[in-house]
């Protein structure tokens, strides 16, 4: 069960990568107080939990309902996950987030940013809805399930620590520490796509 918990919340933190949404965290919330900040990043870490435990509940269901197999999911998946991890590698962090300059600025306007774009898909994007969609498959008893709702609660909070801290953690940092710990997470993000395609690509040749 320790295994389970720590591959999960290893990928899936890599993937989610909070260190890298600070800086655009900061740039959509320049106008608010600390209060603001706290409840924006509370609300936001309560959405991104909600989203990836219906995906992780409800996912097989839509799959099924698209008639899309669980192998074309993990390739797809694999893809979009190499993809992020090459963009973060390249310093590329808002692009890996499908985050512009026009996203910014409309979320600058909004007066809640919490689901969207802070929730989604700064936070849960494609890669990590594609990662807990395989993880319910491949975790087939509800034990090794419960474990890994676990992980993704445990994420969470994670999340929500370094988003609270993110002024802190900017300052403490600078852009040139957390681009060096997210070109170390794009590494690892890469290794997981990678990793996803070829385990899938192993199932069809079997």
């Amino acid at each position: 069960m320790t295994e389970i918990f720590l591959t999960v919340f290893a990928a899936l933190f890599s993937v989610v990568n909070p260190f890298g949404a600070v800086p655009v965290f900061l740039a959509m919330s320049p106008g608010m107080s600390k209060t603001e900040r706290k409840d924006t990043v509370l609300h936001a870490s309560l959405y991104f939990l909600l989203i990836l435990l219906a995906f992780f509940f409800a996912g097989s269901a839509i799959l099924g309902f698209f008639g899309i197999t669980l192998t074309s999911l993990r390739i797809a998946g694999g893809i979009i996950i190499f993809s992020s991890g090459a963009q973060l590698m390249s310093g590329k962090m808002r692009q890996s987030r499908a985050i512009n300059q026009a996203v910014e600025d409309e979320a600058i306007e909004k007066e809640d940013i919490s689901f969207t774009p802070l929730a989604m898909p700064l936070l849960a994007g494609p890669g990590s809805i594609s990662l807990v969609i395989g993880y319910f498959t491949e975790y087939n008893d509800w034990v090794s399930r419960g474990v890994t709702v676990f992980s993704i609660i445990v994420v969470t909070i994670t999340v929500f620590s370094i988003l609270r801290a993110a002024p802190m953690i900017f300052k403490l940092l600078g852009v040139a520490g957390i681009k060096a710990i997210s070109r170390i997470m794009g590494f690892l993000v890469m290794a997981i796509g990678i990793e996803l395609i070829i385990s899938s690509v192993q199932q069809i040749l079997k």
